[in-house]
């Protein structure tokens, strides 16, 4: 786990943000967060009043999704379909330490 990674995690637990924040901290227009959700590729997202609001586990998906699309120049789907996959390594890896713990 990366240093920022471990920082986001810790500061983001119990905070929202907004499609524009998520959007900033990913460098991107909020128009590709838009075009994401509405294909269905952040269950994190929730829309309240008509606002979205994002956890921080969608500020980290955005992220590796942006990254994935950037620099293997991967379709949305796959980009989603791999930080799928990382978030469940996180967790699996998350249990396994917590096991080691108690051992």
């Amino acid at each position: 786990m990366h240093d920022e990674d471990m920082l986001i995690g810790s500061l983001m637990e119990e905070t929202w943000l907004t499609l524009e924040q998520i959007a900033a901290a990913c460098a991107v227009e909020p128009g590709w967060l838009l075009c994401h959700i509405e294909e269905g590729l952040f269950p994190h997202a929730e829309s309240v009043a008509g606002v979205w609001r994002f956890s921080g586990a969608a500020l980290k998906r955005a992220r590796r999704m942006r990254q994935l699309e950037r620099d293997f120049d991967a379709v949305p789907e796959l980009a989603a379909l791999m930080a799928d996959l990382q978030e469940e390594l996180d967790t699996l890896r998350a249990r396994l330490h917590r096991t080691e713990r108690e051992i």
